[in-house]
């Protein structure tokens, strides 16, 4: 069916109400910063939504680690996150003004897994892998978790739930002018690599800026930014897929970005005031 077609058929008025709805849904979560991170978003999932699984799941996987035996909850590990954490978090503001108002919160869990994470709403999880295997000094830690919080800020778990309930609709709508489930299964992989994962790689690159402006702000040298992708390259011993086929960005595209922000983010370094407060709330296994 041509698409002149298709907009003689029963399906315009779903269409009208489609694009209608993509055009209001369509808006930027964060203020660009210094590293100039504007991009309109398709945003179909509140905002309260997504926060309360993301909570559910995060008190959830407290819990686990806390019956496991695997929740830290002292130690250097845990007191250098806590205070690298606060530093961060203190920079929030600078994307946006109401992450001041979230309840931040984060866990250390003891677990080999080279990962850490930023759920919505401020919910940040490391692993102590991640810290030893990297063997992280302090600015390392800051990148990565500055990376982390510039998902959540970002709110990329929001678009990425809005585009797959946007890609659900469509293709269902393709499958019913094509009469088959089995095209429809042919043009969902083909969304997959040519509208996720371009999308995913952007969220990628825009994580890694504003990171390190968040870093940089914070006192923390942004140049262990690029020192960080430099030891995942070796732990991870080139076994990454390439890049084409990937959801994230190659090592050696993000070492090349991070490299050319440093002009950028390095008077922020410079100028940074230590901050005072603690807004981090202490998570306990009592």
């Amino acid at each position: 069916m041509s698409f002149l077609a298709l907009c003689h058929s029963p399906f315009r008025a779903s269409l009208s109400v489609v694009a209608l709805s993509l055009l209001v849904a369509c808006g930027t979560t964060t203020k660009p910063g210094t590293v100039g991170v504007q991009r309109q978003q398709l945003l179909l999932v509140s905002a309260t939504e997504i926060e309360h699984i993301a909570a559910s799941s995060y008190a959830g996987q407290f819990n686990k680690a806390k019956a496991s035996g695997t929740l830290v909850t002292s130690g250097r590990d845990y007191d250098r996150l806590r205070t690298i954490g606060t530093r961060l978090i203190q920079q929030a503001g600078v994307f946006r003004e109401d992450s001041k108002r979230w309840q931040w919160q984060i866990t250390l869990i003891d677990a080999p897994t080279l990962n850490a994470s930023c759920a919505p709403g401020g919910k940040i999880t490391f692993y102590t892998g991640i810290i030893r295997r990297l063997q992280l000094n302090d600015d390392e830690i800051a990148a990565i978790m500055g990376h982390e919080i510039a998902h959540a800020l970002r709110e990329h778990g929001r678009e990425r739930v809005s585009q797959q309930l946007g890609q659900q609709f469509a293709l269902g709508l393709l499958a019913a002018t094509k009469n088959g489930a089995q095209y429809a299964g042919l043009a969902g992989q083909a969304s997959n690599v040519l509208f996720m994962l371009p999308n995913s790689r952007t969220h990628e690159s825009e994580a890694d800026k504003m990171g390190v402006e968040l870093m940089a702000r914070a006192g923390y040298n942004p140049a262990a930014a690029i020192n960080v992708w430099r030891k995942m390259d070796v732990a991870t011993q080139g076994k990454a897929p390439p890049e084409f086929l990937s959801t994230h960005p190659s090592h050696s595209s993000r070492i090349q970005e991070l490299t050319a922000l440093q002009p950028v983010v390095r008077p922020l370094y410079e100028a940074h005031t230590p901050p005072s407060t603690l807004p981090v709330r202490r998570r306990t296994a009592d």
